[in-house]
């Protein structure tokens, strides 16, 4: 199947297909300011250790430090537990006994962004997961084809980022054969036992992703870790 360059967002597809399991959410409970998480309840054995200590959760992206908006600015909601919808097609099969947080980010339009980080038992853990997280990405396009003949996706590498234990930045560009199209951004960073997942996404194409300002806030994700 040819991959051209049609950005049916995969929000837009998660949207329209339920065979996948996600629907795209409606705008987070957004105040604009970085609310406190509430109490959580970890599937991690080790996780349970540090639970309620309020230096052991990693700090997540506020507001600001998304990609900037040229019309819009940016609206954070709260820090909730388990996993963002919008995330689920591409790392269902990584996800099951992982304790996770995660926040949704909003414009005033369809731009949309979700942060998901774990903290795993330990360093080697967290690669270890931060490598299958990386392969469950890079394998989305095609999982997405072989979901929905309807849709064609194309995925491009925008390398590694020197930053922590390392990050590493993605594009996901699909379209549906009735006209949507999406433009979507993914990264995953590691800083010990904490890994953290970044998705961007908009109607649009390759040529309309903020590649630069991703990675910068990427960066600003993985450093905010610990």
């Amino acid at each position: 199947m040819s991959k051209r360059t049609r950005a049916a967002s995969l929000t837009t597809f998660v949207a329209a297909s339920v065979a996948f399991g996600a629907v795209l959410a409606g705008p987070a409970d957004a105040t604009g300011k970085d609310t406190s998480a509430s109490k959580h309840t970890s599937t991690n054995a080790s996780a349970k250790a540090t639970k309620g200590k309020a230096s052991a959760w990693p700090k997540f992206l506020s507001a600001s430090q998304l990609p900037p908006h040229p019309s819009s600015s940016w609206t954070a909601g709260k820090v909730t537990d388990g996993v963002p919808d919008e995330l689920r097609f591409c790392i269902q099969d990584t996800l099951p006994g992982y304790d996770s947080r995660y926040r949704d980010f909003r414009t005033d339009l369809e731009t949309n962004a979700q942060q998901l980080t774990f903290v795993v038992g330990s360093s080697a853990k967290a690669k270890a997961l931060a490598t299958r997280l990386n392969k469950d990405i890079r394998a989305c396009a095609t999982r997405i084809e072989q979901s929905d003949p309807e849709t064609e996706a194309a995925l491009k590498d925008y390398g590694k980022l020197s930053v922590e234990e390392g990050a590493h930045a993605y594009g996901l560009h699909t379209e549906t054969s009735w006209g949507a199209t999406d433009i979507n951004l993914y990264s995953v960073g590691r800083d010990g036992r904490a890994v953290t997942l970044v998705r961007w996404a908009q109607m649009g194409d390759f040529s309309d992703a903020p590649v630069k300002a991703f990675k910068k806030t990427t960066t600003t994700a993985v450093n905010k870790l610990y």
